[in-house]
């Protein structure tokens, strides 16, 4: 089910659809970016704040490296603005697409361990389902964003993963 080539394709997608929301937000308001839009998250900066967070605190499980500083709920202040936000999301679509370049079958078919802030105690699974889960869960907060971007009046880009341009 997940492999290695599912994982590159999919940190493609995921750097590609970040990059067409990159090149929105940055030349939005910052007043704009923080509104209330009703949204689980509330905002749009602290939406794509949470998926940034969400992101640094999976791929430390998956590389075994240190979290990311903030706990879950303080999640949408991962960074302070939208510059901030667009270098450090610039630098972990990097992250993830060489994790995902040596990313093996053998490890995608074993298990991960880690303690969980949210559950308050340890667990394991399948390291298959945590990716998918990874990859789940961006395409879902960023399909929050584009809503709201879209109730805004703005036009992002198509997601779906068939217009996906061919790595050059």
């Amino acid at each position: 089910m997940i492999t290695p080539d599912y994982c590159q394709m999919m940190a493609r997608y995921n750097a590609w659809q970040n990059n067409g929301l990159r090149d929105m937000v940055v030349a939005m308001p910052d007043a704009e970016l923080r509104r209330d839009r009703g949204a689980f998250f509330g905002s749009i900066l602290a939406t794509l704040n949470h998926i940034l967070w969400a992101d640094q605190m999976w791929m430390s499980r998956f590389e075994k490296t240190d979290p990311p500083n903030l706990g879950g709920k303080d999640s949408v202040n991962a960074t302070p603005d939208v510059t901030a936000w667009s270098a450090e999301r610039a630098l972990m679509d990097e992250r993830i697409a060489r994790w995902a370049g040596r990313v093996s079958a053998e490890e995608l078919a074993g298990d991960l361990s880690w303690y969980s802030g949210l559950k308050k105690s340890d667990v394991t699974m399948p390291m298959a389902r945590c990716v998918a889960h990874v990859f789940n869960h961006q395409t879902h907060h960023r399909g929050q964003v584009h809503a709201m971007l879209t109730a805004a009046g703005l036009h992002p880009q198509d997601t779906d993963l068939f217009l996906m341009p061919e790595p050059a």
